[in-house]
């Protein structure tokens, strides 16, 4: 399975299809919230809520990918992703993008 923000795939024998959308939304431990919104007074990196972003991402690809595979795309082309919004208490993030068959020629 290829997942790629580009908008068109590396050749042109595809058929787009449907609009995909995933959303993860991921939940803070609660202790190290409030040690965040300490640092966030203080200044300084805020690690945890950077980890679970990336854990949102990470998630995020794995299910659009699996939303994919399950619908009988070969990829995703055009994937792009809402800005990471850190909410209270937790993460969240929207990825979509287009689904894609190769056709019988590109194959």
């Amino acid at each position: 399975m290829k997942l790629t923000a580009l908008e068109q795939p590396h050749h042109s024998e595809v058929e787009v299809g449907e609009l995909l959308v995933v959303v993860v939304v991921y939940a803070a431990n609660i202790v190290r919230d409030v040690r965040e919104n300490i640092r966030n007074l203080l200044g300084g990196r805020m690690s945890h809520y950077e980890s679970l972003i990336e854990k949102a991402i990470a998630q995020g690809l794995s299910d659009l990918e699996e939303k994919a595979s399950a619908k009988g795309y070969d990829g995703v082309i055009g994937i792009k992703f809402s800005h990471p919004l850190v909410v209270d208490g937790g993460v969240e993030l929207i990825i979509y993008g287009n689904g894609y068959r190769n056709s019988a020629e590109a194959s």
